[in-house]
């Protein structure tokens, strides 16, 4: 059983730096791959990084490479995501996810396991 809780959310200026923080309860989190998603107003959830189980391979979208990074840490059921130099392009609820099949892990289809989300808001 997989169950995730996200904190680290708040209210920032533009060029601030924030570190989200995902907490999984469950007993199986290494088996997972990770990822992180956002959803701001009237828009689609989107994809923003993954992390394969082994801590390998991550995975970013074009909009956030090279200023966001992901890790986790298995011996604390954690996973993380670094936020630099934040933008208000970048408000939105942030999710983590935990992937259950092998299709892109880019599309949130892939994912079976949500948290309830933290907020993230950059004024300008």
């Amino acid at each position: 059983q997989v169950q995730l809780v996200e904190s680290g959310g708040g209210l920032v200026q533009a060029g601030d730096s924030l570190r989200l923080s995902c907490k999984d309860s469950g007993r199986t989190f290494s088996r997972y791959n990770m990822g992180w998603f956002r959803q701001a107003p009237g828009k689609e959830r989107e994809f923003v990084a993954a992390i394969t189980w082994s801590v390998i391979n991550t995975y970013y979208a074009d909009s956030v490479k090279g200023r966001f990074t992901i890790s986790r840490d298995n011996a604390k059921t954690m996973t993380y995501l670094q936020m630099n130099t934040l933008k208000p392009e970048d408000t939105a609820v942030y999710y983590c996810a935990a992937q259950i099949t092998t299709g892109d892990r880019s599309n949130r289809q892939s994912y079976g396991y949500w948290g309830q989300g933290t907020q993230v808001t950059v004024s300008s």
